[in-house]
């Protein structure tokens, strides 16, 4: 519509504005500008929720049993461990969702409206359809409106759209299927003015903005659960169906044998606390809360304790490019003069660190005409300031138009004086940057005519411009100086630089009245100015490795195609034969195809939120474990639907870290790359402690089948089982999650979705540690019968022989091929003080008599020791031979 047409549909007088009387009818028919605040989960539901496991689920099943008949004690040490898991995994996950709080902030902005024919100071929770808002730079945009005038307008809408330019705004009608990036006649909430002055009036307030939509989004994404949750909930279904067949077989053995129901009940209990590894919860809970602080400690917040292990499964990283790969700050790269010179501009961002270099050789401006022409030109036509380091920010900053900043750390590279410059060539009068003209125009100099500096479009400025050079040669017809120009632009463009050129008129006297026609045939071409958002200096570095780590980089943007597939190939992201798609092409394209082609497709540009969450949803239907990254409020509902969102910290937005899982406190892409490898880390560790714990719950329930086939008693009590379970295994499985890297993490493609808990070289360790120990264990134990000792300290010895074999196996289980037998174990302070304390404990249970009543054990002759330690080491020799032979098969590779 046309500005005026949207007044009289929003039933506002453009001169007046609303009442006071309307405003405040018009705010209980809307509502506040506001967002509804999220329902905050109450303690219990998170603890609840850690409850939520079938290995939990079956601990609870025994504990029932065990109090039924009356074994109050051994009931009590299983739900001991039950709370204890949950306790750990609240206080470690403990805080909820805060994507709609953060949204809810909006309402502390303050907006400047015109009201009753006054100008007013309001809260922007106050905002009512119909108000007209008054805009300048510096100001934060408080709800969606319609522009009704515009000087010089721009705003920065890159937390919105994710273009990282501020965007020329005007008054003028555009066509209504105008993508959002484009709707040059609108401001947004959330966004904010970087230059000029405008008025506008609301057009839509709280849900019905373009953040309230975003919000929607994101309260309705759904989060999917993780690859470990998946995985241990099958692992959990797995020991589920054993313990039912396993407790049938039991029973139905014991009925055959013709034992009292009591004595087969404490056998099924014993064999299902046997069965479960009752360490695994606790252990799993504490090694994830440990992967958290060593990703904290490398600059990643992880604020979903499973989110630890994803990012180490993580396939595909769709990544944002404004301030995520780039640095969302503007550089000069390249610099072209008449006469064809080329310069190239080193140093990135706002600080003026950096040379100028032609020819190999460094330039500055001084002893250099042409070059101190275009770069006082640059200086002075311009409206930007660039801020200092100070206490409270380390960087330079740039106060305004991203662009124009950019030209003055180019000019402070080139060793102009901007202080000074200023001081002697102050601005006169000017002709504003004008959207549709391309261009702007500012007169300095005493008295009224003076120098005139002209910046735009390359194609506007050159057609103002004489064919005469500044060299002093001429060119009659201009068509040297225009080729050379284009085939410059064009070398320009295909590096992704936004051109800029910019011209001189000497001794004139600017007419504002008369616009850029007053120009034609007068002006110099100086030059041209070729400027970048450049990419972080580690990206590529990171990017590269993630490759090798089989991890696909994906760019997903709110900028041009053209300028996003550039900087993707910069980077690494973009290989031979891969291509872009823009928004538009993604709508036209069909869901199956969109499927086909995404193995080939590495830049996804101009796209709007539910695209990003298409994108994100396609790669997931391929069994892709997917990782988003971002730091705009455009990004939360993405950030909130992959399997792990990845916020930036410093440049984020409230909205992006509350929606993501993870935030990046350095901003720095490779701190991902690090977080992937802390991942990973935490993974492998896990599986250590998983064929820990599987082979000693196995070798326990063969022992026990063992005795029960075979006619003899039981080797183990159901408490004493519980004792190996929990504490004998719990002092060390903690600590060996505290093991550090082998090295090779990066080296090892990502963990397959479909991949179980206990893959198949796991079943072959298991293989050879279980028989080990139940032929260290029953064999001790029969032997030990025969001896004609009593049965109560044949069962203490056996109970201290499988402990002992516990302790041998967690040191077979550091690596899947190095040697047990090394000095290593002395870098992991954590398990030998487990080892140490372990030993302790287990004296305690042997040689106290309180302990020996509640564990049903006799203190063990001194000097049996030495034979139990002999007889318990055969599972550590088993598996140094099994090593030996893997190194050997690994060496012949």
């Amino acid at each position: 519509m046309a500005a005026g047409e949207a007044c009289s549909r929003t039933g506002v007088d453009s001169a007046r504005g609303l009442t006071q009387e309307e405003a405040s009818r018009r705010l209980e028919i809307h509502g506040p500008n506001t967002l509804p605040e999220a329902e905050k989960r109450p303690l219990w539901h998170v603890i609840v929720r850690q409850f939520a496991s079938p290995l939990i689920y079956i601990l609870f099943v025994a504990a029932v049993i065990a109090f039924a008949m009356g074994h109050r004690g051994d009931s009590a040490v299983i739900l001991v461990v039950v709370v204890l898991n949950a306790v750990i995994g609240a206080v470690q996950e403990g805080r909820a969702e805060r994507s709609m709080e953060a949204l809810r902030r909006l309402a502390a902005l303050r907006v400047r409206v015109l009201r009753d024919e006054h100008e007013e100071d309001i809260e922007a929770q106050d905002l009512v359809p119909g108000d007209l808002v008054l805009l300048s730079a510096g100001d934060a945009v408080g709800a969606d409106a319609r522009l009704l005038e515009a000087a010089a307008l721009e705003a920065s809408e890159a937390t919105l759209t994710g273009e990282s330019l501020p965007v020329a705004k005007h008054a003028e009608p555009l066509p209504q299927d105008t993508p959002l990036a484009d709707r040059g006649n609108m401001v947004y909430c959330g966004t904010h003015i970087v230059a000029g002055r405008g008025r506008a009036v609301v057009v839509a307030t709280g849900l019905a903005t373009e953040v309230g939509r975003l919000a929607e989004l994101t309260s309705r994404a759904e989060e999917p659960k993780t690859p470990l949750e998946l995985r241990i909930a099958q692992f959990g279904r797995y020991v589920l169906g054993a313990a039912a067949v396993l407790f049938t077989v039991v029973m139905s053995l014991g009925f055959v044998r013709g034992l009292p129901l009591v004595e087969i009940l404490m056998v099924a209990i014993s064999q299902l606390v046997s069965m479960v590894p009752e360490g695994l919860p606790v252990a799993m809970t504490i090694m994830l809360a440990v992967g958290m602080q060593r990703m904290a400690r490398r600059g990643a917040i992880v604020r979903r304790l499973a989110a630890v292990e994803t990012l180490g499964s993580t396939s595909v990283i769709c990544s944002d490019k404004t301030g995520t790969l780039t640095k969302n700050e503007m550089t000069v790269t390249m610099l072209w003069l008449p006469g064809d010179r080329r310069i190239q501009v080193t140093g990135a961002g706002y600080s003026p660190e950096g040379k100028l270099i032609e020819g190999g050789r460094e330039v500055t401006a001084n002893g250099d005409s042409e070059l101190r022409s275009l770069l006082e030109a640059v200086a002075l036509c311009n409206d930007s300031q660039l801020v200092p380091p100070d206490q409270n920010d380390p960087r330079w900053r740039a106060l305004g138009d991203p662009t124009e900043a950019a030209l003055l750390t180019l000019a402070l590279k080139g060793c102009v004086e901007l202080g000074a410059l200023r001081q002697q060539m102050p601005r006169r009068t000017e002709i504003p940057f004008d959207a549709a003209a391309k261009m702007m125009a500012t007169q300095h100099g005493p008295g009224s005519r003076g120098r005139i500096f002209i910046k735009g479009a390359p194609e506007v400025v050159l057609d103002l411009c004489s064919p005469a050079r500044r060299t002093g040669e001429h060119d009659p017809s201009g068509e040297s100086l225009r080729q050379g120009v284009e085939t410059a632009c064009g070398e320009m463009g295909a590096h992704a630089l936004r051109v800029l050129a910019v011209a001189e008129v000497d001794d004139w006297a600017l007419d504002e009245t008369d616009g850029f026609a007053q120009f034609n045939g007068r002006a110099t071409l100086l030059g041209l100015v070729g400027e970048m958002d450049p990419p972080r200096g580690e990206v590529k570095s990171a990017v590269s490795e993630c490759c090798e780590a089989g991890i696909r980089p994906i760019m997903v943007t709110g900028d041009h195609k053209i300028t996003g597939f550039a900087i993707a190939r910069e980077l690494g992201i973009a290989r031979d034969g891969d291509t872009a798609v823009d928004g538009r092409e993604l709508d036209e394209m069909p869901e199956q195809e969109l499927r086909t082609r995404l193995d080939r497709i590495s830049v996804f540009a101009r796209v709007h939120p539910a695209q990003k969450l298409r994108i994100v949803k396609a790669f997931q239907s391929q069994k892709k474990v997917v990782a988003m990254t971002g730091d705009g409020v455009n990004d939360a509902p993405a950030l909130a639907s992959a399997d792990v969102g990845v916020a930036m910290g410093i440049t984020g937005t409230d909205v992006a870290k509350g929606a993501a899982k993870i935030v990046i406190t350095d901003d720095n892409f490779a701190t991902i790359v690090h977080a992937v490898e802390e991942g990973r880390l935490v993974y492998r560790n896990l599986k250590k402690v998983i064929l820990y714990l599987v082979a000693t719950s196995m070798a326990e329930v063969a022992v026990l089948l063992s005795a029960l086939f075979l006619g003899y008693p039981l080797p183990l009590a159901a408490v004493q089982i519980l004792w190996i379970n929990i504490v004998t295994e719990g002092t060390v499985t903690v600590n060996l999650i505290m093991e550090q890297p082998e090295g090779d993490e990066m080296n090892r493609p990502p963990i397959e979705q479909s991949e179980a808990l206990i893959d198949s070289t796991m079943l072959k360790r298991i293989a050879f540690m279980t028989p080990a120990m139940v032929l260290s264990t029953f064999g001790y134990f029969v032997w030990r019968l025969s001896t004609d000792v009593s049965y109560e300290l044949a069962r203490s010895e056996v109970f201290t022989v499988l402990a002992v074999c516990q302790w041998f196996n967690v040191l077979n289980c550091r690596s899947e091929q190095r040697s047990a037998l090394n000095l290593s174990i002395l870098k992991n302070y954590w398990l030998l003080g487990g080892l140490a304390l372990g030993n302790v404990l287990h004296f305690l249970v042997i040689y106290t008599e309180p302990m020996n009543r509640v564990f049903h054990t006799v203190p063990i002759p001194v000097t049996d020791f030495f034979l139990i330690g002999i007889v318990a080491s055969l599972v550590l020799w088993v598996e140094e031979i099994r090593k030996l032979f893997a190194r050997s098969r690994h060496s012949a590779h």
